[in-house]
Formats: structure tokens, sequence, C-alpha cells
């Protein structure tokens, strides 16, 4: 009798049907750290040249999260399926550890004993926390099963590395793009520092909204309007800023605009024509005449009085005077506004910011000194219907920008800061040139999106008021508190940070003897009395170093590299700082190639908090389904939109791993007794 058992093509393997993942991942990892695999991918591949994907810095604060998690995963898969297809790829991951988050922490676990310690302590507490965290992170990232060079990461906060950044300085210094001003600029009066664009995020904020009557005497208002009267005429103006009308110095309307004089019960109002019906509605003007019509022009230079002090508030002319709403003449404040700023400066204007770090008004400001910014709304908003000047008021909510750190509402105030000018050198358009003729943008509407940023962005203002950092190097005259630095004399204390155990600690460690060049005299009085400039640079000034900091310097790097890929928020984050730096300083992009990916957020498409509950820590997802069903995860998502993470959605993918992991055991079994001599070239393979 046959034994048909023997013609059967039964599975024989020792692969099992479980994976057990959770309890068997560690054991593959420790294999792989024991025999050096990454090194060993390297070496078996590199025929076709090499790949560099260059590692944005993750902040050393805290566990990673989903996002992070995503993000190293894809940069992960791309170093590997690169390796694959014949390139080196060699991978350096790093960290962002200077900034605000982890001085704040710092401070908090100081508490009152912050003030008597110097700067130096200081910034030793904030070393040792960064570090602490990323080695936290660092097994982190490696429980993912990523491959990189773990164990000679970059750090913004090495000695060399800082070096590099304060060098970088020096080349924009050289060319004369970096300018010390005082301008408006966002401000958190919680944190106490300046914030670049980038570090404002904006959030639905509830605002009084009030419309105001400034008194327009001008007797040259009657060659504009014959039937005026310039002892009972005014000028109505609208802000959402009460806070900011003590520092009120001119009235903008637009150049093009008609305006109208309306007689109402005896008094006398110029406002735009096609805002009237609305605003009469607004305060409450059941019947009104119009006396006359001019053009917006035709009203510069005219003086009306402030509301509630004795001094003129000009009326200027303004191209960002609109008709959407108000009244089209705008409270113009240049010490808290860019376009205040702006267009002041044309007229002469003083740039008035009364307040402190902490956004309470001086002394000097009558009615309103100690009072904070917000706290003085209602306070402004009740002396004007005191003095009579006040026309309507309500609320509204709208979007305001708050700080990226504290989550509190910011303002803008105009403090002395250090700026890198967009249009020295050109550098806003070679910029906006290496954005359409040098970089592939991927998703394609990436390049539309950092265009407009850089196109339309303000100079960049480059100094904190923080200590946790790397100090911005200039010295400032005693004598007349105007700055000097060198571009020569920036990079050799450059190099001294560089021989520093700690960096550049030696700032704030040194004398001002050691520090200052010998015999130097302030151009600007004569004076030789000089100190250390203490604002630090911009922590995306800091990141935005590293294709110099790193890939330029490390053996395995190069410039420019070939991707750089990060979240969509990097368009105005580390894809903008880099690519200005690197302008800057060597006339193109860092990078060929820039990829970005979306938010991790719930099953219903929320955004992951606290308050909704709906955070997940990838450990979480470890410890229940191993990291190769979220290494799964991300292999399965479109990564260009935004994308979902939910119990249902892991329960499918163990299915489909299950399915997979099947599969392959099949195969494996049924060519188990497969030899080399029976393997039929590719080539000849059928279709």
């Amino acid at each position: 009798m046959a034994e048909y058992k023997k013609t059967l093509n039964l599975p024989v393997t020792k692969f099992p049907m479980k994976a057990d993942l959770v309890h068997k991942e560690p054991d593959t990892l420790k294999f792989w750290e024991e025999v050096d695999a990454f090194s060993l991918m390297q070496a078996a591949s590199g025929s076709r040249g090499r790949y560099l994907l260059h590692d944005g810095p993750p902040y050393a604060n805290g566990h990673i999260h989903l996002g992070t998690a995503l993000n190293k995963i894809l940069k992960d898969m791309v170093v590997k399926s690169r390796n694959l297809l014949g390139w080196r790829t060699p991978y350096v991951p790093g960290w962002d550890c200077h900034g605000l988050p982890i001085e704040h922490n710092v401070e908090l676990e100081l508490g009152d004993k912050k003030k008597e310690l110097p700067a130096h302590v200081i910034r030793k507490r904030c070393r040792q926390y960064a570090e602490k965290f990323l080695d936290i992170q660092r097994r982190e990232f490696k429980r993912l099963g990523v491959f990189g060079s773990w164990d000679k990461p970059y750090m913004s906060m090495a000695p060399t590395y800082e070096a590099v950044t304060a060098a970088e300085l020096a080349g924009f210094v050289e060319k004369g793009g970096v300018v010390r001003s005082k301008k408006p600029i966002y401000w958190c009066c919680s944190c106490g520092t300046a914030l670049a664009e980038a570090e404002v995020e904006y959030a639905d904020h509830t605002s009084p909204s009030i419309y105001v009557r400034f008194p327009l005497p001008d007797p040259r208002l009657k060659e504009v309007f014959p039937q005026a009267d310039p002892s009972r005429a005014y000028v109505a103006i609208w802000t959402t800023t009460p806070w900011t009308l003590p520092d009120n110095m001119g009235v903008a309307v637009h150049p093009e605009f008609v305006y109208v004089l309306a007689d109402v019960d005896g008094a006398q109002y110029v406002l735009a024509k096609e805002l009237l019906p609305a605003c009469a509605s607004l305060f409450g003007w059941t019947e009104y005449t119009v006396l006359g019509e001019a053009p917006g022009a035709a009203l510069e230079r005219l003086e009306a009085r402030h509301p509630f002090y004795d001094r003129a508030s000009l009326v200027i002319l303004g191209e960002h005077v609109t008709l959407d709403a108000g009244t089209g003449c705008v409270h113009t404040a240049p010490g808290h506004g860019r376009e205040d700023y702006e267009v002041g400066l044309k007229y002469g204007l003083d740039v008035y910011s009364p307040l402190d770090d902490e956004g309470r008004f001086l002394p000097s400001v009558e009615f309103f000194h100690g009072l904070n910014v917000f706290e003085a709304n209602p306070e402004v908003i009740a002396k004007l219907r005191e003095v009579g000047n006040l026309l309507a008021e309500k609320k509204i909510t709208h979007s305001y920008p708050h700080c990226w750190r504290c989550k509190k509402p910011v303002i803008f105030r105009a403090t002395t800061q250090w700026f890198i000018t967009m249009d020295t050198d050109d550098l806003r358009q070679h910029a906006l040139k290496a954005i359409r003729d040098d970089v592939k943008w991927v998703p394609s509407w990436g390049e539309e999106r950092i265009y407009n940023m850089i196109e339309s962005r303000p100079d960049w203002c480059i100094s904190r008021q923080r200590m946790w950092g790397v100090p911005i190097l200039a010295l400032l005259c005693e004598d007349c508190g105007e700055a000097w630095n060198d571009p020569d004399w920036m990079r050799d204390i450059a190099s001294r940070f560089a021989a520093h155990p700690t960096g550049c600690d030696y700032w704030y460690e040194a004398d001002i003897a050691e520090i200052a060049p010998r015999g130097l005299k302030c151009p600007h009085c004569g004076g030789e009395h000089w100190k250390k400039e203490r604002d630090i640079l911009d922590v995306w000034f800091d990141s935005g170093t590293s294709f110099a900091a790193v890939m330029e310097r490390r053996p395995e790097g190069g410039y420019p590299v070939d991707l750089y890929l990060e979240g969509s928020d990097q368009h105005r984050g580390w894809f903008h700082s880099s690519l200005l730096v690197s302008v800057g300083t060597r006339g193109g992009a860092p990078y060929r190639s820039v990829l970005t990916h979306g938010y991790v957020v719930d099953g219903e498409g929320r955004k992951q908090s606290k308050s909704l509950g709906n955070v997940v820590a990838p450990q979480e997802v470890i410890d229940k389904y191993g990291a190769e069903l979220l290494r799964l995860w991300v292999s399965s998502v479109d990564y260009r939109e935004d994308i979902r993470y939910s119990e249902e959605i892991m329960s499918r993918l163990v299915d489909a791993y299950r399915r997979i992991r099947n599969t392959c055991r099949y195969l494996l079994g049924s060519i188990h007794d497969l030899t080399p001599a029976e393997l039929v070239p590719v080539a000849d393979l059928e279709p």
C-alpha cells in the first residue's frame, strides 16, 4: 500500500505561531546591541553612495509621546529601507537641550533659592536636568527598535555645538545682518522673555471690544470739512486691547478710503463712510447728519487729543487700515504692534511702552501704574466712561496669541532686542529662491506654506531674557548703554567655549577683563567700562545651526543633507530656522528634501489632551502589544494627514499582524527543505 504521507509537502518550521512580542522584543534588542547591528547594517550596504537623514532634535524634557514615537519610527523606516536599496545610511540622533521649559522646571525645583544663585550654578542644574531626560528618551527610542548612533548622539548643550552656534552668529554680524534696536515683539509676561513667531500658539480668548472717541480740536479740520466745528469734533476708533490706550500716539486712516463727518446730537464724528451705518446702530445713533466727505489722505497730520491724557495724538496714513470691522480709524501705539511701529516710524511717533518685564505699568503711567496689562483693561474702560469718551463696549471671542510654554496670553511690547534683519544681504529673497529651486517638499503644499511664512515674516528676534542657552556675544557700554561686538572677537570667544568643559558656561564664569579686548573704547561715547550681554540666543537659532554643528563636522555627515523629516509645525520651526541660518551663512538650503507628517489624534480626530482623557503613552502600547505593533500602526497610516490612534484601530492591526505572521509561518514551513541549487534566478521567474 502506497505511503501517501510521503507525497504531501507538510510544513516544518520552528517559527512560532504566537509572537509574544512583549516578552521577546527585549531579548531581540539586547542581541542587536551585542552584535552592533546598526554598524553591521551600514557595512553591508553603500554601493549606491550615502543617504543622509538629519535628525531634528526633540526637546530633552519629559517622556516621549505618540507623536515623537511616530516621528522616530518614520525616520527609522527611511534609514533601513534606503539601506536595503543600497545606500549607506548613517543616522545621528540628537537632542535640543537649551531653553525655557528646562529652565522653568529647574526654577520650580529651586524655589526662592534661584534668586540667590549665580547663573553658572543654575545652568549646571539645567544641564543635569537635560541629561536626565536625554537618557530616559534614548532608552524609550531604542525600545521602539530604532537604529542609530545612540552612543554618540548630538546635543545642543555640548561645548563643540555651542561653539559652532556662537560662531554662526558671527557670520551674520560680519555681513551686517544683526542689529540691536527697540521694536515691538511678542512678550510673555509670565515667563518674562521675548518669544519668536514659532513660540506663539493661537487659541480662543475673550477680550473687551470698545469704541472710543478722541477729541479733534485742530482748526485745520475746517479745511477738510467746511461745516466742521473743531471744538465739538471727534475721531472714533475701535480696539480689543484697551490697556494699550495709555500708550496711544496716533490714529491711522487709509489714504484712499472715504471718510465722513457725521453730526450726532451736537457732536461731530470722523469715521469711514462704509462703516457709518454699522457704527451708528452700535452706538445707538437713531438720527445723524452727514456734514461732508473726504478721502483719508486729506486728514493727514491733523492733531487729535488723547481721550484721557493731556497730549496730542497725530492722525496718520496707513495702508494696513481695513474696513472689515471697527470705524476705519485705527488706534496706533507704536510700542505695542508691528504695523503701528512701522507706520509710526514714518511720522516720528514715540515707541512708547512703559511696562516692566511682568507686564505691569511703570510708576510714570498716570491712573494705571502697578497694574498688569490685563488687569488694566477694566480700569481703562472705567476711565473712558468717566471722561465721557466711551462710545460702546462689548465682549468678543477671537483667536489670540498665547505662549507655547505657559499657555497664557502674550502681548506685543517694545523692548531693546537683537534681530537678524530679513532684508540685509537679501536674506529673504535668497531664502525664497532656495524654497522654490533647491528643495523638494513632501507633501507639495509644504512649499507654499513655508514660502508664505518667509515672504511675510518680520525681522527675526534672536534674543531671550533667560540664562539657559548660548549667550549673545556682545559687550554693553556701561556709560551709554550701546552694544559692541566684532566677528573675529566672537569667533575667538566661541573657540574658548569649545575648549571649556561645560562650553559657554565660560561666558558666565570669566571676568570681564578676560572677555573684553584690552583698551577697547566705545565707538559711540569713548567709554572704557564694559559689561557682558546677558541675553541668550533664541533656541530656534540653536537648533537651526545643527547642520553646521553636526552634519558638516562629523565624518559620517555632509552638506546639504538629503532629508529633513518632522511634523508639519516645523515649517515655522526647525525647517524655517535651519533655512535662514544656512542661506544667511552659506547661500543655500541645508536640505534637498523636506517631508512632513501630521499630528496624532484619537479615533474621533480630536487632539490628544489630558482634559479629554485620550492621551496614550507609547510605553502603554508597547506593554500591551509590543513595539512591532506600534511600528505596524505607523506603516499602515497616511503620514501626510493627521494620524488616528485608538484601541479599535489597534485591534484591527493585531488581527492583520496575526494573518501576516501565520502566512510567513506557512511559507517558511513550506520551504524548509529547499536547497540553494533549487532556487530559480529572478530573471527566469514567470511573470
